[in-house]
């Protein structure tokens, strides 16, 4: 079979672009021998031509000319890496105008606008490729669509966010404060100058939208989260936990529930430090996916970075130019919005385990009167810590283990225990996620 040369265009030459320029004029002929695909970076588009980046590119590829890009009929695909939303909804369709297919790694804007981009694109013929969106270098979007498409996805739990695992992994290993652990994460590049949209959970509600898109065939968008965040999380709360067997995730969370209801979330997640889960450390990310014929499957690796994100990113380009995403991506079918609405589950109906921690004054009667409390919201308490007052303070924690029960009842339970003259610091709570295990 003759070898097939198609031409590209990266917009967005930032940490993402230089990595799929990179593997492009490197490994050209690798991929050429393996697939029959020649790729040839036509151009890269980019503000700034002038700040010198890790990769070299050829002389005359490197321009802030959009239309350079747009009026050249023989760009093939338009690769879009510059992030957000605004800007980045318009080169994608004006890309997609052009006839050209589009690339992109752009969780925010999938999770906001997905439904729209890819009307626009099925309407020209046109496909969106976005393994590179969720889980860096991990191919879930791929596993989803087709080595899962079997299957009726009945549970996606996951960790998609490699700076706030690194964060977490590091405050349960190393005893380390959140405040150093962050700046750790900053200095090693796992976390940006502003970590925002990574701590408060955003960033991996963003990555579950689409997860979940692809999983129950739903038009989902990041609204229809419940989304916590890490950011006042208390190292004395992972020590605890570790205690009673637990180790502290921030997991991506989707569950379909019998007639199609489903729920999603995403929170700092106590799970049993024999899970899979529980093991995965550092900046790496992992998806356990349930489905009703397979089980349950794990995908692992590395969630971010240059070359691993770029990896995804190349993969698509490369399933692009093959005209396998183009193929995938016309029978893309999503349930709209206006008929999924009823299926959306709020997180105040679903029923999960607690961990509570109340500081209460150390004397009698005080965890009767916490007991009754629980009792008259119809809680039901699993197991009790309480370490003795070793620094004679008078002030102990006092660590509650729920049964389960549903989000509703925990806060007034809350609320009420927040009254109480004993409790001296408002309480914690962080729900208990059971990951389904597989067995024969």
């Amino acid at each position: 079979m003759a070898e097939k040369t198609v031409r590209i265009a990266i917009v967005g030459f930032g940490t993402v672009g230089s990595g799929v320029a990179k593997i492009i004029l490197e490994d050209a002929d690798y991929i050429a021998a393996k697939t029959g695909v020649r790729l040839q970076l036509a151009k890269v588009v980019d503000v700034d031509t002038k700040t010198k980046r890790k990769v070299a590119l050829p002389k005359g590829v490197l321009t802030d000319d959009l239309d350079s890009v747009l009026n050249d009929k023989t760009i093939d695909i338009g690769i879009e890496l510059i992030g957000g939303t605004k800007a980045a909804k318009e080169i994608q369709l004006k890309m997609l105008a052009a006839g050209k297919n589009v690339v992109t790694a752009n969780k925010a804007l999938l999770a906001k606008y997905g439904s729209e981009l890819f009307a626009v694109a099925h309407k020209a013929d046109k496909c969106i490729a976005f393994e590179a969106s969720c889980a860096g270098g991990i191919p879930i979007i791929s596993a989803m669509r087709t080595g899962l498409a079997a299957n009726k996805i009945q549970g996606i739990y996951g960790i998609v966010n490699g700076t706030c695992n690194y964060i977490l992994s590091n405050m349960s290993k190393k005893n380390m404060p959140f405040a150093e652990a962050l700046k750790q994460a900053q200095e090693k590049g796992y976390a940006e100058a502003d970590p925002t949209l990574d701590i408060n959970g955003a960033d991996t509600a963003h990555k579950l939208a689409i997860l979940a898109s692809m999983a129950f065939g739903y038009e989902i968008t990041a609204e229809d989260i419940s989304v916590e965040g890490i950011e006042n999380i208390d190292i004395a709360d992972i020590q605890y936990g570790k205690e009673m067997g637990y180790t502290l995730k921030l997991l991506a969370i989707g569950q379909r529930f019998n007639g199609g209801r489903i729920f999603l979330r995403v929170h700092p997640s106590f799970i049993s430090s024999e899970s899979a889960l529980a093991r995965v450390d550092g900046p790496f990310n992992a998806v356990n996916v349930f489905g009703h014929a397979v089980g349950g499957t794990l995908f692992y690796g590395r969630g971010a970075g240059m070359m691993p994100t770029a990896s995804a990113v190349v993969a698509d380009i490369i399933e692009t130019a093959m005209g396998n995403s183009g193929r995938l991506f016309k029978y893309l079918k999503l349930e709209p919005r206006k008929k999924i609405g009823k299926y959306i589950g709020k997180i105040d109906q679903l029923a999960s385990r607690f961990y509570i921690k109340l500081k209460v004054i150390d004397k009698p009667g005080v965890f009767a009167q916490i007991g009754n409390i629980l009792a008259k919201n119809q809680i039901s308490i699993s197991g009790i810590l309480q370490h003795e007052d070793i620094n004679a303070k008078g002030i102990v924690p006092a660590i509650v283990i729920t049964h389960m029960t549903e989000q509703k009842k925990i806060t007034k339970a809350l609320a009420a225990m927040s009254k109480l003259a004993a409790v001296k610091e408002k309480p914690v709570c962080i729900r208990i996620v059971d990951i389904p295990e597989d067995k024969d």
